[in-house]
């Protein structure tokens, strides 16, 4: 059946390793927090601490690991790190999950096939 697919690949070994770390490593709601705040603008650790509602040597913790995995850069400033998202990338990676999962939340309907334009930014709703 894929065979008579005529762009049909799959994807390398060490692709799918690396997403599946990927996605492995966004599988803590803390981390998805922080992501979506350096989704806005870099950020120090202690501000991200209060973003996050964690204590800013858990965030530490996180922004480490998302950092080893190519979802997280930082930028030394004298004795300050500033943290941003890698690259758009993650932003469309973070904002297509928020999205379904906006539209899981609200038993909403999929898009037409030919509406698979990536979203801007997910619906907030208030907390239940």
């Amino acid at each position: 059946m894929h065979t008579s697919l005529p762009d049909f690949q799959m994807p390398n070994d060490e692709q799918v390793h690396l997403a599946a770390e990927g996605f492995r490593l966004l599988a803590d709601p803390t981390r998805i927090k922080i992501l979506w705040a350096l989704l806005q603008g870099e950020s120090s650790v202690a501000c991200l601490a209060d973003l996050v509602g964690a204590a800013p040597t858990a965030v530490s913790q996180h922004l480490a690991k998302l950092r080893l995995a190519g979802l997280v850069r930082g930028r030394r400033e004298g004795t300050f790190v500033y943290y941003s998202a890698a690259d758009v990338h993650v932003q469309a990676l973070l904002a297509e999950a928020l999205f379904h999962a906006d539209h899981t939340d609200r038993d909403l309907p999929d898009h037409p096939r030919g509406d698979l334009l990536p979203h801007t930014r997910p619906t907030a709703h208030p907390a239940s």
